[in-house]
């Protein structure tokens, strides 16, 4: 499985991080690419909207809401509600191919879930799988410490003859990020419980960003193979294509 490392050095435009997991996807399903990993930190503060978040009454007050906090608003490529992240944080996009639409569905839910729980028991962090009461983006898959914080979630989308899992660790900041999902939850008039926001560094103080990124990646070498490469310039002139699809403008 090819691996693509580190921000697309674009100027922190975070539309364009986000497309390029849409990009993934799509070179994936038309059978330009085999099966990819991409990991990077992003460079700025980040309130990705799920899609059906912008239909509701209140996404323009949301995105307002985290605009004023410093965060930028983009519309993620998976499904789900709205997650909000800092530089702190490590976001993993994970494409294949699809034999049959909507195979395998659960089994990526749960089969990376645990390899997550894993890689944060490892780091000594008292991980399991599910959901938290009150969370962001609420999933039965999320990975949670002591089941009352959530640490990473998780989401899908499916196209034909595609997949494409993301998820997002929290490795610090749950302090900056509580009250800003408390107002873009309370704007788009959903439940959410700020004491269910946490972070790696609150659950095992002294690990880095650059540590845990490692061990993740070594999970997944074990797991699949990893073939390190550079971003192919045409998933990027793809991305590019796609970067209007979720930027937010409202």
């Amino acid at each position: 499985m090819e691996l693509l490392r580190g921000a697309l050095g674009v100027g922190g435009d975070q539309a364009w991080e986000v497309a390029t997991a849409h990009a993934m996807l799509r070179r994936i399903s038309a059978g330009e690419s085999g099966p990819v990993l991409r990991v990077y930190r992003p460079e700025a503060r980040v309130v990705a909207f799920g899609r059906r978040d912008s239909l509701l009454p209140g996404f323009p007050e949301a995105v307002a809401v985290a605009r004023d906090a410093g965060f930028t608003p983009v519309l993620r490529a998976p499904g789900g509600r709205a997650v909000a992240y800092t530089e702190n944080s490590l976001v993993v996009d994970h494409a294949g191919p699809d034999p049959g639409r909507l195979a395998g569905l659960e089994e990526r839910f749960v089969g990376y879930a645990e390899l997550w729980s894993d890689v944060l028991a490892a780091h000594g962090v008292a991980a399991l799988v599910g959901a938290v009461p009150g969370e962001y983006c609420p999933g039965a898959h999320s990975v949670n410490a002591r089941g009352r914080v959530k640490l990473v979630g998780t989401a899908q989308r499916m196209v034909r003859g595609a997949w494409l899992f993301s998820a997002v660790a929290i490795l610090d900041d749950a302090a900056v990020l509580r009250p800003v999902l408390t107002e873009v939850y309370r704007a788009l008039e959903l439940p959410f419980d700020e004491d269910s926001v946490g972070s790696i560094a609150e659950e095992a103080p002294g690990r880095s960003l650059e540590g845990f990124e490692e061990a993740l990646v070594a999970a997944y070498d074990a797991r699949s193979g990893l073939t390190p490469s550079a971003l192919p310039e045409e998933l990027l002139t793809r991305a590019k294509g796609l970067v209007e699809d979720h930027r937010v403008t409202a």
